[in-house]
């Protein structure tokens, strides 16, 4: 396999306490949080890309425009999908999406870039 359009991911999880608005500091309402949204987003996408990358290689995120437009309550199961949609060397660009039970929660587009895990983490750490 190789990086090409229409690779695709989903990722999973359910409204707790800890990933809502409230908990998160995003706002003061029990309801699944936009930074959780986002997160389940970019885990889609890096799913999506992640069998076809060499052993040393991973993404990182790096822009991410997306809207929230329904809140999901307690309970509710929010699954996110990813489906690649531009290869541009190591530029990847993603369509993303979020539903729960009822519908479209969120979506909006995401950029990842294909990096050398080693090299990426030695300028962080300043090596």
């Amino acid at each position: 396999m190789e990086l090409k359009k229409g690779l695709s991911a989903q990722h999973a999880a359910t409204v707790v306490p800890e990933n809502t608005a409230a908990a998160m500091g995003s706002g003061d309402l029990a309801v699944f949080a936009t930074p959780a949204m986002v997160a389940l987003m970019e885990h889609a996408a890096m799913r999506a890309v992640e069998p076809v990358l060499p052993e040393d290689a991973t993404t990182v995120g790096a822009e991410m425009n997306v809207s929230h437009i329904k809140p999901s309550g307690l309970g509710a199961e929010i699954v996110a999908t990813a489906v690649l949609t531009a290869v541009e060397g190591r530029k990847l660009t993603f369509n993303v999406g979020a539903r729960d039970a009822e519908g479209m929660i969120g979506e909006g587009t995401h950029v990842r870039f294909v990096v050398d895990r080693e090299r990426f983490m030695a300028k962080v750490s300043g090596r």
